[in-house]
């Protein structure tokens, strides 16, 4: 269409400006406002360029509906039906024809256009809109783009265009020339809450929403004597309950409306046009509302402040939804749909000190996503390592990793990285690999449709929901929710089915029963287990306890068990991961089922353990999927190596110094460690930290033919510490560490090495009269410490010096234990008298 042909909007100013930038250049990128007309005037003025060559241009939009509006405004402008100058294609439905020059595709499809003709053959440019939302399939399909381009397509023109992201870094990212246009934005009044208003609203997303949202809603309707108001809220969840709120309690002369993307088509399009019966509007919308989409008559805007956002966790491979404050830039576009019709106002329900704590943007979705699907589409591309593709930002190489395992279970590609049958026909259906592994193992099982039903719920909001609008709360059952698809029961009382989301459900089943040539539409709800084991082999999980579960990975989880009849083993589908996991979705499943679908992950083993209770050691043939249980028995002659290793385990857990050190053996120990200490490259290093080091040496050949810890408890160590000694080693310990001493009384007294630096001789004074000088062991290097003992053997005095102890201590010392024990000898001259045992009367 010629330029001068098209609606005065902003944008108009710069498109011949665009033109030129893409003759001379394959690439370049467009910064443009919310509501500069980029989204609908640009492709039809690219129809109009010469490097076109009649070739078909490609718009790419981040949401169907968005995807939908856009074809059908362009087809409006041209004076043809959608489908034929202009068409577009979503996910189970498109209109094109041969005569479609413009074809406006969500990102998905575009994926799937380039993977089936990476040459894209009849394609002249692709138009990548709104590319500063920064989702996973946008930035995956312009890497693939950029590289057609660059290895098949030279003369494929791309062309990126964003509203708020830094337009001149990505321009110098794709080293391609930036066109800004500055767009005609009428004036937005802001209004934000007072601090003590978000205090008193509450502390958590929906609480806080439920409170501040009709109040402000109805405010505005008060203060704003015209206009339309749109909405944001963070998802379906928060909508219904505000709609809830507002439902009959709104003037006769205002509709209210839903704007979100699981909403029939007929009512997506009746919140975006203006009301037929000339009445003032209130949308409740989604994030869908940001970008692309022109809502008529909007002049006001409430904005509840948060985002929903999917979070890949890699500790568990699951992917949940968070509820995140919007970020500044996504804030400034939801006020930027006030003023594009005209002056508008916008009702911010934070303050706006909160508004200076928002991050400036949301993280790209490649930071937090899953990227299974994308590894299995650069597995396709041919590609084995992501960094050779171009991308703004590189996806995550601990996410990449995780991605891979997954389809390696899935068998979707093999351990070179390159993609196997079944992984070219998961990538077909455009599904999760997860889900479409399901469906295609489900097919070749023969239960097709139950797996495209299956596949079908899963990938769509709840059909069951409670009448509290707490959607699915306590009934977990997914076998219910098959057996309700296919009418054979009643909703469970207090729950009813969500009209919308069934009708989706059964469009999608039906179109995968389609694709798959599944003629036989009959249900067999009882298939849900395996087919949810299928999709989710790493979330099998046992029963533990009425009421909790264990996870293949470990992880223990809430489940009302009771609701399946207390069955010992489940698929788990969804998780909520709070502060006690808990299961949403699962279904049970059958042990046989397991044993048969699961054979390369189930591992047959032996486990020889201790036995804490009895102090034996146990052995059991275990089967295990992970750390579930399937089987296990006893066995009865397990190998006595094994035995012995778990003695050594346990031995090893309790410490060195809890092992049963009868006293002769500490003794033994303690003179080795003197021995050590006195000539450390002669002796072995018998510490705590040693003995633990080498245990499995010194210890554990002596465990082999035992089963319990009371049969350790009768090993004599001391003998086990000397059986590395030979015979000499062993006569020159008695003779460098004695264990004991003969002194002149005749007495043969033990020595106590506890202190390897100082070992004692503790003896009763009487019994060493006449020894002058002290004993010394380890070759006469090492004086002994005498503990010299009173009749009663209570020390009296401790000395290293016994020749100091006779000239100068023994006369203090003789004055008061002659008076205290008075029956006893207490020699004048103690080196001229004889050592005795007894007293006066009885020498000993």
């Amino acid at each position: 269409m010629p330029i001068t042909t098209l609606p005065d909007l902003p944008v108009k100013e710069v498109l011949a400006r665009l033109l030129e930038a893409l003759e001379a250049s394959n690439r370049a990128v467009l910064e443009a406002p919310p509501g500069a007309g980029k989204t609908t005037l640009v492709p039809l003025a690219l129809l109009e360029a010469g490097w076109r060559n009649d070739g078909k241009i490609l718009v790419l939009e981040p949401r169907r509906l968005a995807t939908r509006a856009a074809a059908e405004r362009m087809a409006d402008l041209v004076g043809d039906p959608v489908g034929q100058t202009i068409g577009y294609w979503v996910r189970m439905d498109h209109k094109v024809s041969a005569r479609t020059k413009v074809e406006v595709v969500t990102e998905g499809i575009l994926t799937r256009i380039i993977q089936d003709d990476p040459a894209l053959e009849g394609i002249a440019a692709i138009i990548f809109d709104e590319y500063h939302e920064r989702n996973l399939q946008a930035d995956l399909g312009l890497a693939l783009a950029l590289d057609a381009q660059a290895v098949l397509r030279p003369d494929l023109r791309i062309l990126v265009m964003s509203a708020t992201l830094d337009a001149g870094a990505i321009g110098n990212w794709l080293d391609a020339p930036v066109i800004s246009s500055e767009g005609r934005m009428f004036p937005v009044q802001t209004h934000y809450l007072s601090p003590a208003d978000v205090a008193a609203a509450g502390n958590y997303p929906a609480q806080r929403l439920v409170n501040l949202v009709p109040k402000a809603i109805r405010t505005a309707l008060q203060q704003e004597a015209e206009g339309d108001i749109l909405t944001f809220l963070p998802g379906m969840g928060e909508i219904r309950k505000v709609a809830q709120q507002l439902e009959g309690k709104l003037s006769p002369d205002v509709e209210l409306h839903l704007l979100h993307g699981d909403l029939p088509l007929s009512k997506q399009v009746a919140a975006i046009q203006p009301s037929p019966q000339k009445k003032r509007k209130v949308v409740l919308a989604t994030s869908i509302a940001e970008t692309s989409l022109t809502i008529e008559g909007v002049r006001i805007v409430i904005d509840g402040g948060f985002a929903r956002v999917p979070k890949f966790v890699p500790r568990t491979g699951l992917t949940t939804l968070a509820t995140v404050p919007v970020s500044q830039a996504g804030a400034d576009q939801r006020r930027g749909r006030a003023g594009r019709l005209g002056p508008g106002v916008c009702y911010r329900l934070w303050s706006a000190a909160d508004q200076l704590q928002l991050p400036e943007r949301q993280d790209p979705e490649i930071f937090d996503a899953d990227l299974s699907g994308l590894m299995l589409e650069l597995a396709l591309w041919g590609v084995q390592d992501a960094a050779t593709l171009k991308w703004l930002d590189t996806p995550p190489a601990a996410a990449l990793s995780l991605a891979k395992d997954l389809l390696l279970r899935l068998q979707a590609i093999n351990s070179a990285g390159k993609p196997t049958t079944h992984g070219k026909a998961l990538a077909s259906l455009g599904m999760h690999p997860r889900l479409g592994h399901l469906v295609m193992r489900g097919h070749e099982l023969g239960i097709g449709a139950t797996a495209c039903a299956l596949a079908a719920i899963l990938s769509e909001r709840d059909i069951l929901k409670s009448q509290q609008l707490s959607w699915g709360e306590g009934l977990p059952d997914l076998q219910l929710r098959l057996e309700l698809l296919a009418g054979k029961r009643p909703p469970t009382p207090g729950f009813v089915l969500d009209e919308n989301a069934l009708r989706r459900v059964k469009e999608q089943a039906q179109n995968l029963r389609q694709r798959l040539r599944e003629t036989d539409a009959s249900l067999n709800p009882e298939m849900a287990g395996l087919l949810t084991a299928l999709a989710y082999p790493d979330r099998i999980a046992q029963r533990e306890t009425s009421g909790r579960v264990r996870l293949v990975s470990g992880q223990r989880a809430i489940l009302a068990t009771e609701l399946f009849g207390e069955a010992d083993f489940y698929s788990i589908a969804h998780l909520d991961l709070g502060k006690q996991p808990r299961i949403l979705l699962a279904a049970p499943l059958a042990k046989s089922d397991l044993l048969k679908h699961f054979p390369e992950q189930i591992e047959a083993t032996q486990e020889v353990r201790l036995n804490e209770a009895t102090a034996q050691v146990v052995a059991r043939k275990i089967t295990k999927l992970g750390a579930l249980v399937l089987e296990e028995s006893n066995i009865s002659k397990p190998n006595p190596e094994q035995v012995a290793e778990a003695l050594l385990q346990a031995l090893r857990g309790k410490g060195v110094e809890r092992l049963p050190w009868t006293k002769e053996a500490s003794a033994i120990r303690q003179r080795l460690a003197f021995l050590h200490e006195l000539e450390p490259q002669n002796w072995p290093d018998v510490s705590d930290v040693a003995l633990a080091e080498n245990m499995e040496v010194w210890l554990a050949p002596h465990l082999y033919g035992l089963r319990s810890l009371d049969q350790v408890a009768r090993l004599d160590l001391g003998e086990i510490l000397l059986s590395d000694l030979n015979w000499e080693q062993r006569q020159e310990m008695d003779r460098l560490a004695p264990s004991h001493l003969q002194v002149p009384s005749g007495s043969r007294i033990t020595l106590d090495y506890s202190d390897v630096a100082a070992p004692v001789l503790a003896v009763r004074l009487q019994e060493v009269f006449g020894l002058l000088d002290t004993p010394r062991i380890g070759g006469g290097k090492v004086p002994l410490l005498l503990h010299l003992l009173s009749p009663a053997s209570r020390p009296v005095q401790v000395t290293r010096d016994l020749r100091s102890f006779w000239s100068n201590g023994y006369f203090e010392v003789r004055k008061d234990l002659r008076g205290r024990y008075p029956k006893h000898h207490w020699p004048d001259d103690p080196l001229a008298a004889p050592p005795t045992r007894g007293t006066k009367k009885r020498p000993g």
